[in-house]
This record gives structure tokens, C-alpha cells and sequence, in this order.
């Protein structure tokens, strides 16, 4: 058995949380924070078979979309620049996905 963490970019969690029950799959959602973007996320729980995980990591892939964010720097913070000089484009991943091992597991 397997505890499948997906990190999900809040724009793309709705379809990934969808089709991911309308699959049979039970998930359990969180809201969360990213430390470099300080923007939302959904923190996403699965437990699955381990024959499953190809099919979770395929729906959290096709619904899980990478966009370029504008996010200030650090080096720039407090020095009074302009707009155009504290910022930078980074590409923001749609999902992160831990796969971890479960030992036990039990409904209770």
C-alpha cells in the first residue's frame, strides 16, 4: 500500500480532485501554503494499491498544468526599485508528488 502526497497548484486542484473521485479514488484535501510563492495550494492525501499509483500519477499529469508566475526578489526587497527591477518570471510546476510506503492501514 501506498500514501501518495500530491501537491497541487490551487488553479488545477478541482479538476485533479475530480477526476480523481469520479475514478473511485478516495482523497482526503488540505489547504496549503508554498514557502518560495506564498501562494494556496491543495495538499492532496490518496491511499492507494500499489498497482494503482501509475493511474493517480497520470490523472494528477493531465490536470496539473505548468504556468509562469511573476514574483518579486529578494535581493530587491527595501531598496526602493522600481516595479520592473524587483521582479522576475519563474515556471510554477502544477503538481509535486511524494509516493511513500505504508505499513499499516486500517479504516477505523
Amino acid at each position: 500500500m501506498k500514501l501518495i502526497l500530491a501537491i497541487v497548484n490551487n488553479d488545477d486542484s478541482a479538476a485533479v480532485a475530480a477526476t480523481l473521485t469520479k475514478e473511485g479514488f478516495s482523497i482526503t484535501k488540505l489547504s496549503t501554503t508554498g514557502g518560495f510563492l506564498q501562494t494556496g495550494n491543495t495538499t492532496l492525501l490518496i491511499g492507494a494499491e500499489d498497482d494503482r499509483v501509475d493511474k493517480i500519477k497520470q490523472i494528477i499529469r493531465e490536470h496539473s498544468f505548468t504556468r509562469t508566475k511573476t514574483v518579486p526578489t529578494v535581493s530587491s526587497l527595501g531598496r526602493g526599485l522600481g516595479v520592473a527591477d524587483t521582479t522576475v518570471k519563474t515556471p510554477v510546476r502544477g503538481a509535486t508528488v511524494f509516493v511513500l510506503s505504508v505499513d499499516d492501514f486500517e479504516k477505523l
